[in-house]
């Protein structure tokens, strides 16, 4: 059976991508982002929640030393793609809402299966302006260019929008094609 660790950053919807995972019957552990990346080395892969800010994420720095896929969840995904050397910035759009994505890569092992779009509940406040080098963007938005991003090369992939809440159209499919990832 899969394990999947879900790394906790403080996000309000951390204990949702938790039940989600452990909902399509996968064994799932939620764990503080403090943890020993030694601690995380055995699971098949990781879920980078999201959270507040960028100076409460831990040790997730080291975890992306690690040799599983990783799936970084708004916050989650803006870290990924700082560490990585991408821009992360300010968006124009603070605030929860429904957003309809286009899926700019069918290919894509993430989000290509979503195309030709999806909606999702997504907040912008903060936002990856630039993707870095090795990664490509995957969808996009009238209120943000980079909705999702993957470096399938490196098992490294994001969504800025939250596939573990109801209001997001599929979002056990982004679970799953995740999880078909991480065997």
């Amino acid at each position: 059976m899969t394990r999947i660790a879900v790394v906790d950053n403080h996000g309000q919807f951390t204990h949702l991508e938790h039940r989600a995972l452990r909902d399509l019957g996968v064994d799932t552990e939620l764990v503080d982002n403090d943890t020993a990346p030694a601690d995380l080395a055995a699971y098949d892969g990781l879920v980078l929640s999201g959270g507040p800010s960028m100076d409460r994420t831990g040790r997730c720095d080291e975890y992306l030393d690690l040799d599983v896929p990783i799936l970084g969840i708004c916050l989650g995904m803006q870290f990924i793609a700082a560490e990585y050397g991408g821009d992360v910035g300010s968006g124009e759009y603070g605030g929860y809402a429904d957003v309809t994505v286009e899926i700019v890569d069918e290919k894509d092992p993430l989000v290509g299966s979503l195309a030709p779009e999806t909606r999702v509940w997504a907040s912008h406040a903060e936002r990856v302006n630039a993707v870095p080098d090795g990664f490509a963007r995957t969808a996009t938005s009238d209120v943000c260019d980079v909705e999702a991003m993957s470096d399938p090369e490196r098992e490294r992939y994001g969504v800025q929008w939250h596939p573990e809440v109801a209001h997001t159209e599929a979002g056990d499919v982004v679970f799953e094609n995740f999880l078909a990832r991480c065997e």
